[in-house]
């Protein structure tokens, strides 16, 4: 099993690139199932999530190849099974977003309930609901979702009790493909959606209003194969301005969307980052010590869930007190204990988190517990005094492509190696 080592202290210079969003990536392979035809889609990370849906897609029939880094195609007309079994969806959640395409193109759908972090409930009980309005027969039997629509689904108005992310992708795949027309209200509102969208409406159907609450689509439009770029990684974007941040660096990050980054970046200016920004770069000069701030995660455009622990790895070592306020997953507080042992002055109540800043953190044998806690371990390392032992990597590999390498060409001394 992998571990990264880091041996803290070094400031972070120079220029990275960042890869296409995993998020962005997951759903839009899987809109390939909802109709025949060869896709293609560049800048795709090479992350295990990836890899993981890619292995999915196979179980169906799908013919999917690598032309070059970055780039691959998916042949989509020979879907010939709907099962998508426990041991391919146990370590990734996203891969419930297989069914409602599965469902709309072949009036049934088996999937295993999905498995990933372990960093809150996450039902997916908004999917169901949703594709029951739509005309699905739903039953949960032996760990799986059995799904049917022998007449096909149809358009039907749905209003989310809770903004949900993958619950909004999969009714919007399964409503593309439906007659009639669908509105989802309370729908979630990350770029991520809207890039759905985008390729939604490039493959032949209609969606409108994504971006917003409320995404109307018209649906019984033939659908037909498209080829689109990913959208650049927002999460890591940020993951790279903290890394600026907490070591007094100066990064420049190349191939993003400032205007994704937007409630972090605002954040990071209040802990006394210089932050400039052009069409698709961000430039952060790290302050001698974070100021504090307080933070309250909320669905985009408020700051993100996903960004959370990495910025408490930065105000772990401000010059006062912070409060971190979680409200999306009740378990996302899981690196706080990781973080104490690194010498961090966290307390925990309720949905809250106390930060008294020190002066710096130590270096320690920690281990990551989800994807972006791993991510905030790795941060916290980069100023640590010391050396820094990261284990259970493969949380990391599921997000990140290849951080260890990118973070090593502008200062950190950082390293992946193979523990016995």
């Amino acid at each position: 099993m992998d571990s990264i080592v880091i041996t803290g202290g070094r400031r972070i210079e120079g220029e990275l690139p960042v890869s296409g969003a995993k998020n962005g990536a997951l759903p839009a392979f899987a809109a390939t199932l909802l109709c025949p035809g060869t896709f293609r889609f560049s800048n795709v990370p090479d992350l295990r999530d990836v890899q993981t849906i890619i292995s999915l897609l196979r179980e169906f029939g799908s013919e999917i190849s690598a032309v070059e880094d970055g780039v691959y195609t998916l042949e989509s007309s020979g879907i010939n099974h709907v099962v998508a079994p426990y041991d391919m969806v146990r370590t990734m959640r996203a891969s419930v977003l297989v069914l409602g395409p599965l469902l709309a193109r072949n009036g049934q759908a088996k999937i295993s309930l999905p498995g990933g972090c372990a960093i809150g409930e996450r039902p997916i009980n908004f999917h169901l609901k949703g594709l029951e309005a739509m005309g699905a027969e739903i039953a949960l039997e032996h760990g799986y979702v059995s799904a049917k629509a022998p007449d096909g689904l149809r358009g039907a108005k749905i209003i989310f009790d809770t903004v949900t992310v993958t619950g909004t992708e999969n009714l919007m795949m399964a409503a593309a493909a439906a007659t009639g027309d669908t509105v989802l209200e309370n729908a979630a509102r990350e770029p991520e959606i809207i890039f759905l969208a985008d390729l939604l409406n490039r493959m032949g159907g209609d969606v409108q209003g994504a971006g917003t609450d409320r995404i109307q689509i018209k649906g019984g439009r033939k659908l037909h194969a498209a080829e689109m770029e990913i959208i650049p990684d927002r999460i890591e974007t940020g993951t790279f301005m903290a890394a600026a941040a907490i070591t007094g660096g100066h990064l420049k990050i190349t191939s993003c969307n400032p205007a994704d980054c937007e409630a972090f970046t605002q954040k990071l200016r209040e802990c006394g980052c210089s932050i400039s920004e052009g069409e698709n770069w961000i430039e952060v000069k790290g302050p001698r010590r974070p100021s504090p701030v307080d933070i309250e995660t909320s669905p985009h455009p408020g700051f993100p869930t996903d960004m959370q622990a990495q910025m408490m790895a930065v105000l772990a070592i401000a010059d006062g007190a912070s409060i971190v306020t979680e409200t999306i997953f009740e378990n996302r507080y899981m690196h706080v204990a990781e973080l104490r042992r690194m010498g961090a002055d966290i307390k925990l109540k309720d949905k809250n988190a106390f930060i008294k800043g020190v002066e710096s953190l130590s270096g320690a044998d920690v281990m990551a517990t989800d994807l972006r806690a791993s991510a905030s371990l790795v941060i916290a390392g980069l100023a640590a005094k010391g050396i820094t032992r990261l284990g259970r990597v493969y949380h990391l590999d599921r997000g990140y492509q290849h951080i260890e390498k990118k973070l090593a060409l502008v200062g950190a001394d950082i390293k992946r190696v193979r523990e016995r």
